[in-house]
């Protein structure tokens, strides 16, 4: 799980990056992100809809799957950015791991949230 100063606070930031974010979408769950100069590190919010399982485990578990993922790259983020993941498949719960995480960083990547690596 990310630290409380990774998670979002209030439905108005969580608004304001839906409205103003950058949209980079995958097959299972799409990414909007918006810098934000006023902090000193990033937030991230991960949203699973009951559209997406009517199980309040099985969205956790989702949830916490994903924030797990990104906490694992947060080293390589490179600027404060508000990062709001919506989920739209129900599969994410059947994903391995290493696929889930690839994926995140795929999105990230492609976002221009990560630093690009020097092999």
């Amino acid at each position: 799980m990310i630290s409380r100063k990774h998670r979002f606070h209030g439905y108005g930031s969580l608004k304001h990056v839906y409205k103003n974010g950058t949209t980079v979408r995958g097959p299972l769950f799409g990414l909007k992100a918006l810098p934000n100069p006023k902090r000193d590190s990033y937030r991230l919010a991960v949203v699973v809809s009951k559209k997406v399982n009517k199980s309040a485990v099985a969205r956790n578990r989702i949830r916490r799957r994903l924030y797990e993922a990104v906490r694992q790259l947060e080293g390589d983020i490179i600027r404060p950015y508000d990062i709001v993941l919506s989920v739209f498949h129900s599969s994410v719960i059947d994903e391995p791991a290493e696929s889930l995480a690839r994926q995140v960083r795929k999105q990230l990547a492609d976002a221009g949230i990560l630093a690009k690596r020097i092999k």
